[in-house]
């Protein structure tokens, strides 16, 4: 059977179309399997053998913020008062490793200045099976602290006042972190001598001489990294201290 010109070449772009949908292009010509690496679902787990057909240099990136990412933020992480420029944010994805073992695609928004210390940082921290609970935006509940600290979710920018406060959190301009913030709470002591604790669900573990799953120390390598790369943490502060927290 003979066919037009014409018309080979529109089989030709068909079946084009059609691989271009069902491949990914990770610099090795392989078929992805995994379709949540491939929209990096954050929260989602993935296989070793996954991870290696996507390429682990592509799980360790910053970008600049997307239209569908930053649709995501507006009016919750960033707020219509918003005062830095999106071009100064990124958004980062990494790899980390949950108290299971199992890998876990995470995304966070910070600041440009600091997107290439957190993806050394965590690249770091993946390598060495460090385990991170749960890192998503987060704009997924609603830009509030307290639900997000509660589900245990490492987090970044937040445009937002420090609490009781007209002061501008340095979470606001995207160069404050928290890492596993329910079992390394916010901790201050009240004239009264009692203790406010934030969240509240953390309040077992205010206590930081008891041993416990997430910690972070001095001697904890998250704390370690954070100090390298010339990170100030929040349990070295005086008047109060934030176990979870670290800026620069």
């Amino acid at each position: 059977m003979r066919y037009s010109t014409m018309f080979l070449s529109v089989l030709i772009s068909m079946a084009t179309s059609f691989v271009s949908c069902t491949m990914e292009d990770n610099g090795s010509g392989k078929e992805t399997s995994c379709p949540e690496l491939v929209a990096w679902t954050a929260g989602a787990t993935v296989t070793d053998d996954e991870i290696a057909d996507f390429g682990i240099q592509r799980c360790f990136v910053s970008e600049l913020i997307s239209d569908s990412v930053f649709q995501v933020m507006k009016g919750k992480s960033y707020k219509d008062n918003c005062t830095v420029p999106r071009g100064d944010l990124r958004y980062v994805k990494v790899l980390h490793r949950n108290l299971k073992g199992e890998n876990v695609l995470g995304e966070l928004v910070c600041n440009k200045e600091i997107a290439s210390d957190l993806l050394d940082i965590f690249r770091e921290l993946y390598d060495a099976r460090y385990p991170i609970e749960r890192m998503v935006l987060i704009d997924n509940y609603n830009a509030e602290d307290d639900p997000s600290m509660i589900a245990n979710n490492s987090s970044c920018f937040n445009f937002r006042f420090v609490a009781g406060t007209t002061t501008l959190s340095n979470h606001s301009m995207g160069k404050a972190i928290d890492i596993n913030p329910l079992y390394n709470p916010y901790v201050k002591k009240r004239a009264d001598g009692s203790y406010y604790v934030s969240p509240e669900e953390g309040r077992p573990y205010a206590d930081r001489s008891k041993n416990f799953d997430y910690k972070i120390d001095h001697n904890d390598l998250c704390y370690k990294l954070f100090k390298k790369h010339g990170f100030t943490w929040g349990g070295d502060w005086i008047s109060l201290k934030d176990y979870q927290h670290f800026e620069k």
